[in-house]
């Protein structure tokens, strides 16, 4: 890894679908807990009043683990989880969006829709890493968060539970570095 690449990053962005939470729950206790960029977390998944993923994930990291809402401001050091059904975007002021229109990949939030407007709101700061997953969400994105100078990132195949999300990136060619579990782990913790 070189670098200076990435490391002025003030936001990382994972994207993910099937199979993304087991890596999550590997990835989330190992980040440092002084750990000061923002990291927030794009999943595919379904409508939900409740908030068990929050929960899960809050249990496994000292870092503070919130569900997005409206108008939130990014802060440092926070996970952010997108809910689900919607659509999340970024705002210029580094707060939240939440959009509900049509489905993008058959997907509500979308990580092509998260990745884009991310790229927008902080280019070159911005790193993005794309999980296991059973479409080919996401790979739109990459594309689009390197044309804005950040940096993307995807699982290595094999290490997913489902190879097809980050394979299409990696064939697309939009990614900069292919990572295992621990190359991730690594990867963040050296921003």
């Amino acid at each position: 890894m070189e670098e200076t690449k990435g490391s002025i990053a003030k936001l990382i962005l994972i994207g993910g679908s099937a199979g993304s939470l087991d890596a999550l729950l590997k990835i989330l206790p190992a980040v440092h807990p002084a750990f000061r960029q923002s990291i927030v977390i794009v999943l595919h998944r379904k409508f939900s009043n409740d908030n068990i993923l929050t929960g899960l994930l809050s249990v496994r990291t000292k870092l503070k683990v919130c569900e997005i809402e409206e108008k939130d401001i990014i802060r440092p050091g926070y996970v952010y989880i997108a809910p689900g059904d919607y659509h999340l975007l970024f705002e210029k002021d580094h707060s939240f969006s939440l959009d509900d229109s049509e489905k993008v990949n058959y997907s509500r939030p979308s990580i092509d829709v998260a990745f884009q407007s991310a790229a927008d709101a902080f280019g070159d700061s911005l790193i993005c890493i794309l999980l296991s997953g059973a479409n080919a969400d996401g790979t739109e994105g990459c594309k689009y968060v390197k044309e804005k100078g950040g940096v993307t990132v995807a699982q290595l195949p094999r290490s997913a539970e489902v190879a097809y999300m980050p394979s299409q990136a990696i064939a697309s060619k939009v990614v900069d570095y292919v990572l295992d579990i621990d190359g991730i782990i690594d990867f963040i913790n050296k921003l």
